[in-house]
């Protein structure tokens, strides 16, 4: 794990040790821990996390608001670091799929996973890799995606009025079948939308929530949709947000022999999977990159006029993950641009946590607008607001990545026709 680990690095920057490059990610989940007693002390961050945990979890529910703040950070830095050790244990390199995965879990835990609810799932994908008779660490990131069905478990444990103890253990078994299954499924779904949905596994979850809100309904329980969010923390988020995302662009400028340089290059990528930005462009230049749309990010939601609450943040932290793994400005902003659009044309109210979010969580399509030119993803963009804003009562809430559903579909649809086009031009 000590070798580096870059076959095909920018000419210009640093060769960089896996354990370095560990050691930079899993200091900003301690950063995140220790922000967490800016706000709270010991006591009311453990009573917090005791009320995050026994919380149905269901879309969307703020951790800050379900908790309190100190305890939704601890919550994020924690859920980073369970990834990390599991990632270390498998000798898994710090890819831009890893960061990405790592960034996502960690966004999500300020709504919606917690370490009670993540459990079952991640079992789940490990007896499938038993069963297969294969390495664990092939499976390794469906298992992190996957806990997107955090709400499943959490919903069926303590959501729908079961008596405890089976509450407890049909949510943990309903964790664990839906991780046995999505190994099958993930390699399965990524053929309809050809890897130009960078949320795969939020397709895959969307379904499996789908099937189980069905079963459910059927026997006469259901799940309503939760709007929990925050207020009233935008300055000092802006702060600690802002802190970490320069310092990922001080990172990756040292790394890159004190340098922008090559960063333009990485916009030649589409982003389409599987593109990793470590591999092909170096650790670096990701870290510039990943700095760069986390600063992007939080200046378009405070100037759109949104609040900086535990969704948003999840929202900008995935943006930032994924900037090690397909996505960049090039790609993003046409998306970005295609949603706010259709938020204007459409009945929803632009400021608000549901379309914000959707803003960023929309840059799924990333891909489309890097393959097929910046109106193809404003059409993306415009398309999947008016999808996202609906299919959520297929799976009432349990895929917290109902974006990447939504995704999954429109690039499954759009895809095609853009390509049919494109050869008749030929």
């Amino acid at each position: 794990m000590d070798k580096p680990f870059e076959p095909y690095p920018s000419m210009n920057c640093r060769i960089i040790s896996e354990k370095v490059k560990y050691r930079i990610i899993m200091s900003y989940a301690l950063y995140f821990i220790l922000c967490a007693f800016i706000f709270n002390t010991p006591l009311d961050i453990l009573n917090g996390l005791k009320d995050i945990i026994s919380s149905p979890s269901i879309l969307i529910s703020d951790y800050m608001a379900v908790g309190n703040v100190g305890a939704a950070f601890v919550n994020s830095g924690i859920l980073m670091l369970i990834a990390l050790a599991i990632a270390h244990k498998n000798n898994s390199h710090m890819t831009g799929s890893l960061i990405a995965a790592v960034f996502t879990v960690g966004g999500f835990a300020f709504f919606g996973k917690n370490v009670y609810n993540i459990i079952s799932i991640i079992l789940g994908v490990y007896l499938h890799s038993r069963i297969q008779k294969e390495k664990f660490s092939k499976y390794l990131l469906i298992a992190f995606f996957g806990t997107s069905l955090g709400p499943l478990v959490s919903q069926i444990s303590f959501g729908l009025d079961l008596p405890p103890l089976l509450g407890l253990f049909s949510g943990h078994m309903a964790g664990l079948i839906a991780g046995l299954v999505l190994p099958a499924l993930a390699g399965h779904f990524v053929k309809f939308h050809q890897g130009f949905s960078l949320y795969n596994i939020g397709f895959v979850s969307g379904m499996v929530g789908t099937f189980f809100m069905s079963v459910i309904r059927a026997f006469g329980k259901n799940s309503e949709r939760a709007l929990i969010v925050s207020v009233g923390n935008d300055l000092e988020f802006t702060v600690i947000f802002g802190l970490l995302f320069v310092s990922l662009l001080v990172l990756g400028f040292y790394f890159n022999n004190k340098s922008f340089r090559n960063y333009i290059r990485l916009f030649r990528h589409s982003g389409r999977l599987i593109e990793d930005f470590v591999l092909m462009d170096g650790f670096a230049i990701t870290l510039i990159n990943m700095g760069t749309l986390g600063l992007l990010s939080t200046a378009l939601m405070l100037l759109i006029g949104g609040e900086l609450n535990g969704p948003i943040i999840g929202g900008i932290l995935t943006v930032v993950g994924f900037g090690a793994f397909g996505k960049h400005p090039k790609n993003v902003i046409p998306v970005m641009a295609g949603v706010f659009f259709g938020a204007l044309l459409q009945v929803w109210d632009i400021t608000s946590t549901a379309v914000l979010i959707t803003v960023l969580y929309s840059t799924t399509l990333a891909p489309i607008a890097g393959k097929f030119g910046w109106k193809a993803g404003l059409l993306a963009g415009f398309l999947h607001i008016t999808i996202v804003m609906n299919i959520g009562d297929l799976h009432g809430g349990m895929n917290l990545y109902n974006n990447g559903f939504a995704g999954g579909m429109v690039a499954g649809t759009l895809v095609p026709i853009f390509e049919s086009f494109r050869k008749e031009e030929i």
